[in-house]
């Protein structure tokens, strides 16, 4: 993957916890967090799904990565965004995103991912 972007927090420090816990009391970026469950995906994919402006959408997953939960990555005039899988975070992250699947409301929004994946134009993002 080129044009990798990423934050490293320093995780010898309680400031790196209370990043990564701080980032999820919101309930936009939690719902950003259940969709990228499913892969890599396009801001415009979250934007759409989740019914949020661009400045919005892109607020939220500029929190996310500074807390260290995504990392993205510049694909024409978009950013993509995924999942940041680390071993020092890979127990938290797991167990929050485990429990978000759960949630009726977020699995609403699988499913409207599923539709709107499926429904997409392949040139969209691009």
């Amino acid at each position: 993957m080129k044009n990798l972007q990423t934050n490293s927090p320093d995780t010898n420090s309680l400031d790196y916890p209370v990043q990564i816990f701080k980032a999820l009391g919101d309930e936009n970026r939690l719902r950003i967090l259940s969709l990228l469950r499913h892969g890599e995906l396009c801001v415009c994919d979250i934007m759409d799904v989740l019914k949020l402006p661009q400045s919005t959408a892109s607020r939220h997953l500029a929190y996310l990565r500074n807390a260290g939960w995504v990392n993205s990555r510049r694909g024409g005039k978009w950013m993509y965004y995924r999942l940041r899988i680390e071993p020092q975070n890979e127990a938290i992250r797991s167990c929050v995103v485990s429990y978000l699947s759960s949630l009726p409301p977020l699995q609403e929004d699988h499913l409207a991912l599923e539709t709107h994946l499926a429904q997409k134009n392949k040139e969209a993002c691009k």
